[in-house]
Parts: C-alpha cells; structure tokens; sequence
C-alpha cells in the first residue's frame, strides 16, 4: 500500500481534522502547513497529489504514538528512513496500545479469524524463522476493522 492510501484510511478511521493531522505530525517532529496535508490526501489522479515518502509518514506515526501515548523524555524519536508494512503496523499498534486480543476483534469485525502466532509472527524480527511479511491486503484489512471500531463509537 502507498503511504498516502494509508493516511487517508487512519483519517477516516479517527476522523481527524487537518490541525488534529498537522499537530500528529509537529508531535513526530516535522512541520507541515495545512496545503501540503492536503496534498498528501489527495487521490493519485489529482494534479496537486503530493506523495508521501517514508520518513514524512514516518514522522506522522511517530506523533500519532507521542499523541496518544505521551512523550518519552528523551524527546521526538528520530524518524525511520525506510517503513514496510509490518514496522507500519508495529507503530500503529504501538500508538493504539493494542494488545493480540484487540487486533484479533477488530480483524474479526472484516470478517477475518486470525489466531496470535498469525499476529506475533508479523511483529517478530525479520531474521527470525517464523518471521511473517505483512502482505497490503494484511493491513488494509486491520485499517478497515479501525474504521468499523473507531467510526461507529
């Protein structure tokens, strides 16, 4: 999944505004203005579309934890240079303190059954041998359930 696909699903899963989208990413340690988080959530086709490379989204999940999390107090941790699905999902469980039981249900509210040595396996180290690549469909499936979960609260 692109990055901004991404963005705009955790958006509509917790109905963020754009100063709510901006203060996550100041929180991560970047400053953005209001026209360029508009140019990330803009669909591909658009001619302002502004894609959203890994160390910018980077900062956007590393605010989303200090936001609901809090900061430690060693300050912004330093945004990644590369992200992959599974370190997308690790921050976002991270940031949501999911435990295996929560990602269970809410992959259950999409239809999914999925068991905890499915889950443990995606957050494991890739050098592992029960190490699980989470595939696009994997996690847009988890950001469907955030949307059902958190939408109609």
């Amino acid at each position: 999944m692109k990055n901004n696909d991404i963005l705009r699903k955790i958006r509509y899963a917790f109905d963020f505004g754009d100063d709510t989208m901006i203060q996550l990413f100041k929180n991560g340690g970047l400053e953005v203005t209001r026209a360029e988080v508009s140019d990330y959530l803009k669909k591909d086709e658009d001619e302002n579309h502004k894609p959203l490379n890994d160390r910018l989204f980077a900062h956007f999940l590393n605010g989303m934890i200090i936001h609901y999390r809090g900061s430690k107090g060693d300050g912004v941790p330093e945004a990644e240079k590369t992200l992959d699905n599974n370190g997308i999902f690790r921050k976002l469980k991270i940031a949501l303190t999911l435990k295996d039981e929560d990602i269970i249900d809410i992959y259950s509210l999409v239809g999914m059954n999925i068991s905890k040595h499915e889950i443990s396996a995606i957050f494991r180290s890739p050098s592992q041998s029960q190490y699980r690549e989470c595939k696009d469909q994997f996690l847009r499936n988890f950001l469907d359930g955030l949307a059902l979960k958190h939408r109609n609260k």
